[in-house]
C-alpha cells in the first residue's frame, strides 16, 4: 500500500509570496471605514437585491444542516 504523499501529483514549484506583498504590488490599501465597502448602484433594483439576499440566506441554511 502506498502512502498518500506518494499519490499526490507533483505541482510545479512557484515562489511563495506573502499576502501583504501581493496587496502591496496590487496597490491594495486597508479599509479605513465601512463606507469604503459601499457600492451605490450595485443592484439595478430593489427586487434584484431581494433576490440576491434570498439566495444568499437559502445557501447559508443549506450549508448549516
Amino acid at each position: 500500500m502506498s502512502s498518500s504523499a506518494e499519490q499526490m501529483p507533483e505541482w510545479p514549484t512557484a515562489e511563495h509570496v506573502q499576502a501583504e506583498e501581493i496587496a502591496r504590488r496590487q496597490g491594495v490599501r486597508p479599509i479605513a471605514s465601512v463606507d469604503d465597502l459601499a457600492r451605490p448602484g450595485l443592484f439595478e433594483s430593489d427586487d434584484e437585491l431581494d433576490d440576491f439576499l434570498a439566495d444568499l440566506y437559502a445557501s447559508r441554511r443549506t450549508n448549516a444542516a
